[in-house]
């Protein structure tokens, strides 16, 4: 049973809003930014909502690692594909006028596909997913990040959590949306747990000598260090088959930073030859597919419902009441969540209450 208070969708949606206008992002930006982060929690993702807004977005603004206003410039483009430099600034932006451009050419051509460098953290990868179910389209994209999964046999961190995720429409309520990272934990999870005052399950992060981490807060600063690594989908080594996580954690790598030449696994820090605080550089890249050039949406989507349906009507485990499709719990989230608003930890307000007073906004909160 939910025991921490909830904030009420508007209110949380008009205070980040105006805490990212506040700290120098465009209202139209803004708009977006808020928009994802809200998205997150509708969807019951809380590692990627109101739990990042502070730590990831207005920190990193305060800092000067996270450029406010965003220079998008497409640097190269033909009819199916686009290139562009986000300039470190905000993520959710840059992905935002790139799903809009490749839905545009998708829709006229049948395929697009695009990438982006010198980005920033862009929120939860099945935002851009859907932004193109929504459109009748399947969507696909992953990004790379800082260092934190160890390949396979190895105990330093390389790659990013790196989610490699799928969208498709369907003719049900909600579309299928494979949004997850190809470690067996991601980064934001830990935060959550650190946040929560949380161990992290054990067999999910390694140290540098080969032992297993539970602490939260410590593994979050031996990732930073280098100490620690997480393993990727399937766990340490061969038996559960982690070479698989590590195999596509490569591949959104690749994706992510050959398209666009952008810079990639440990080059992907916050710290300069000097020691310093520097942008991370991230790159996105983004495939939008149009089912009318193929046998056409509505069939499509008959399909996938049918496939979907078919899965979740099979025969269940001795103990399960329910087999779940990717986007179900989602979409319960939210029916769950839509008349109740975002329940927040106490990161969370704490987070709240010192934004609106760095920025004298005129909030008061249920929490308080």
């Amino acid at each position: 049973m939910e025991t921490r208070p909830y904030i009420g969708w508007k209110l949380a949606g008009d205070f980040m809003r105006d805490a990212f206008i506040a700290a120098g992002v465009p209202k139209e930006d803004a708009d977006i930014c808020t928009e994802v982060l809200l998205e997150s929690d509708r969807r019951g993702i809380e590692s990627h909502g109101t739990n990042r807004f502070k730590p990831i977005y207005i920190d990193r603004i305060n800092a000067g690692i996270l450029n406010p206003v965003t220079e998008y410039e497409i640097i190269k483009e033909t009819p199916t594909t686009e290139v562009a430099d986000a300039h470190d600034g905000m993520g959710m932006v840059a992905s935002y006028k790139m799903m809009k451009s490749l839905i545009k050419k998708a829709k006229e051509h049948g395929l697009a596909m695009g990438a982006i460098r010198n980005s920033s953290h862009y929120g939860i990868a099945g935002y851009w997913a859907t932004m193109a179910t929504e459109e009748g389209l399947l969507g696909i994209t992953g990004t790379n990040a800082r260092a934190s999964i160890a390949p396979t046999f190895g105990v330093e961190n390389m790659m990013g959590t790196n989610p490699l995720t799928f969208g498709f429409p369907t003719d049900e309520d909600f579309p299928f949306v494979l949004d997850c990272a190809t470690s067996i934990v991601q980064r934001g999870r830990i935060e959550y747990y650190a946040r929560e005052g949380k161990d992290t399950p054990a067999g999910t992060v390694i140290s540098d000598k080969g032992e297993a981490l539970t602490d939260s807060e410590y593994i979050l600063e031996a990732l930073v260090d280098g100490t620690a690594a997480l393993a990727p989908l399937g766990g340490i080594g061969e038996d559960l088959a982690g070479y698989k996580g590590y195999g596509y954690a490569a591949a959104v790598e690749i994706l992510s930073a050959a398209l666009a030449q952008n810079l990639f696994l440990k080059d992907l820090t916050n710290v300069d030859e000097n020691g310093g605080k520097r942008p991370y550089h991230l790159g996105h890249f983004f495939l939008v597919i149009n089912p009318d050039f193929f046998m056409g949406l509505d069939s499509f989507k008959k399909t996938t419902g049918d496939i979907l349906r078919s899965l979740r009507a099979s025969k269940k485990a001795p103990g399960c009441e329910r087999i779940f499709t990717a986007g179900e719990k989602e979409h319960d989230a939210w029916l769950d969540r839509k008349d109740k608003g975002i329940p927040v930890g106490e990161g969370v307000q704490k987070d709240f209450k010192e934004v609106r007073d760095k920025y004298n906004l005129d909030y008061r909160f249920p929490f308080e």
